[in-house]
């Protein structure tokens, strides 16, 4: 019953209409990994990085796209997440795990999120992404994760609501 059409395709993005609605849909990807990795000190292990569309730094779980290029077409949700981690954070993981799946913005896009569970972590390197994404990795105790994050708002950073979602898996599963 669906009547879609292509109003514009980017390199990355493709905005459709389908009857009265329009949505973003990404072009080469399978969906997107969000990681909720914890240190062995009891760490929430969270990103920092500059966002275009906000113009400005925000703090994220680190995360990433599943199979957005020919390199990783067709990787699993777990291989995406041990790639991300390594890319972003610097660290690896002997354990991860699937625990969630939803949407990310359901009035605006197509994409799905993962949530992956990841533990038994061990530093390689320090982090900071691919590709010039300027990411500054911290680790931050599990029982200080809220005020730290008003902090970081009070300072004008941007801070992601999936963050509360993780760090309730992180607490309570």
């Amino acid at each position: 019953m669906s009547d879609i059409r292509t109003l514009h395709k980017g390199e990355f993005l493709e905005l459709r209409r389908d009857r009265h609605w329009e949505y973003v849909r990404r072009v080469k990807a399978n969906g997107a990994v969000v990681i909720v990795a914890v240190t062995e000190a009891g760490e929430l292990v969270l990103v920092e990085q500059t966002r275009i569309p906000l113009q400005g730094k925000t703090i994220e779980l680190p995360a990433g796209i599943t199979g957005d290029s020919d390199a990783v077409a067709g990787e699993s949700f777990i291989t995406a997440a041990h790639r991300e981690l390594l890319e972003e954070t610097g660290f690896t993981a002997t354990h991860a795990e699937v625990i969630l799946q939803g949407p990310t913005a359901s009035g605006l896009t197509s994409e799905q999120l993962t949530f992956v569970r990841m533990c038994g972590l061990v530093r390689e390197h320090a982090g900071g992404g691919v590709d010039g994404e300027d990411i500054t990795v911290h680790c931050v105790p599990l029982p200080s994760v809220h005020g730290w994050l008003m902090q970081k708002h009070a300072e004008g950073y941007f801070v992601e609501p999936r963050i509360y979602a993780g760090l309730w898996f992180a607490q309570n599963t």
